[in-house]
């Protein structure tokens, strides 16, 4: 009996022993991700990398062990928010002895803790009900719109909750580009390109290389924030037309 008090205090505790306990050994990235009590954290992830994953792991954790948490999953469609939301069941389904659940359902699930995950599509008006949110996960974060954006921001504010924003970049613009370059040291910044992925193979990324071509790989492989073709100008010709010390005119 002993034993199964420590074991779950240590699976309580630490969320890394937790994955394993789910059958998922986390990369070292992964697990500075999960043991991360940071405010904002910012995931400059390549493609197939396992932060859907990790996240997942995170939240499921987070519902399971903080009683009355509220976990939102969010995306730019309803389809990336419940392949999301998806994760945290595969998470679920693989624990052995996993609590009862009071609601279970394709875009939510209520643990009997009260806890709840709620996957949600990228529009304002199906998230602006929430408050005293105790995380946010917000997958494909590069394609989030700004407004979406602004309207999350909000419902962390009574529980201090925590925001992870994950992406591949999408073109220098939006928040997520601007976070990550600009964003200052309440962010905290994690970038894993596919060199960096041990599931990755040097064949296979030389296969996407001649697939994608030159930005795409660059872009979905080494994470970096290139202009897309879309704009007709670049970021850093819009970033110096403006200044500071010009004063308004009204």
């Amino acid at each position: 009996m002993r034993d199964d008090i420590q074991s779950d205090m240590l699976l309580a505790l630490d969320p890394v022993a937790f994955s394993r306990y789910i059958g998922i050994d986390p990369d070292p990235w992964q697990a500075e991700v999960l043991r991360s009590e940071g405010k904002r954290l910012i995931l400059n992830c390549c493609r197939q990398s396992g932060k859907s994953t990790t996240t997942a792991t995170k939240a499921l954790h987070t519902a399971i062990y903080r009683p009355r948490s509220l976990v939102l999953l969010v995306a730019p469609s309803i389809r990336q928010s419940q392949e999301l939301f998806r994760k945290v069941k595969d998470a679920y389904g693989a624990m052995k002895d996993r609590p009862a659940l009071l609601e279970d359902n394709k875009l939510s699930m209520t643990v009997t803790n009260q806890s709840r995950i709620i996957s949600l599509p990228g529009d304002q008006s199906t998230v602006r009900g929430f408050s005293g949110v105790t995380m946010i996960l917000e997958d494909e974060a590069a394609q989030v719109s700004d407004e979406f954006h602004a309207a999350i921001m909000p419902m962390l504010i009574i529980n201090d909750g925590q925001l992870i924003s994950m992406s591949t970049p999408f073109g220098k613009r939006g928040f997520f580009h601007e976070a990550w370059e600009n964003g200052g040291d309440e962010w905290k910044r994690i970038r894993v390109t596919a060199g960096e992925c041990p599931r990755i193979t040097p064949e296979q990324l030389e296969q996407q290389r001649r697939a994608l071509g030159d930005m795409f790989y660059r872009q979905e492989f080494l994470c970096e924030f290139v202009e897309t073709d879309e704009q007709t100008f670049n970021y850093d010709l819009i970033h110096r037309a403006f200044d500071e010390n010009v004063e308004p005119l009204f």
